[in-house]
C-alpha cells in the first residue's frame, strides 16, 4: 500500500473508469476521454485528494481517496484540517482479499501522521463493515442535508 502521486494520474483515470462503468446504469463515458479527463482532474488536485493505492504486478488494484479541507483557524492560528474517505474501489478480480481494509489503513495511517483533526466516511451498508473494522464509529452528532431532488 502506498500514497499515489502524479505518476500514477492515468493509471488512476483508468481504475476510475472501472470504478464508475461497474455497475452502472447510466450512460459510461468514453473510455480514454474520460481516463485523460480524470488524469488531468486529479494533477490539478494533488493537494486535496491523495490517493492510497495497492498494486498487483505493477497494476493499480485498489485505491481510497481521501478529500482535505480545511477547518476555520481557532485561536492558536494553526490550520486545522479533516478529510473524507471517497472512492474506495477493489477491481473485482482482487476482491476478497483485504484489499479494501488495507488502502483504509494506509489512509489511515497518513492522516493520523498529517495530524488530521477528524475522518469521515459515507458508507453503503455492504462497505460499512470495513470501515468500522479500521476504528470508524457512528456519531449522533454528525448530521447530513442533502438537497430534494
Amino acid at each position: 500500500m502506498r500514497r499515489g502521486d502524479a505518476d500514477d494520474a492515468v493509471a488512476l483515470g483508468r481504475l476510475r473508469l472501472r470504478a464508475v462503468q461497474h455497475g452502472s446504469t447510466e450512460v459510461t463515458p468514453d473510455g480514454e476521454t474520460f481516463v485523460a479527463w480524470f488524469a488531468d482532474w486529479f494533477r490539478t488536485r494533488l493537494g486535496t485528494h491523495v490517493p492510497f493505492v495497492a498494486e498487483e504486478d505493477g497494476t493499480l488494484v485498489a485505491v481510497a481517496w481521501l478529500a482535505l479541507a480545511e477547518r476555520v483557524p481557532g485561536q492558536t492560528g494553526r490550520p486545522r484540517l479533516f478529510g473524507d474517505v471517497q472512492a474506495v474501489y477493489v477491481v473485482p478480480e482482487a476482491r476478497g482479499r483485504g484489499m479494501a481494509s488495507a488502502v483504509v489503513r494506509a489512509l489511515l495511517a497518513d492522516a493520523a501522521a498529517t495530524g488530521l483533526e477528524h475522518v469521515t466516511v459515507h458508507a453503503n451498508e455492504a462497505a460499512a463493515g470495513v470501515y468500522r473494522r479500521a476504528g470508524f464509529e457512528g456519531d449522533a452528532m454528525w448530521l447530513r442535508w442533502a438537497p430534494a431532488p
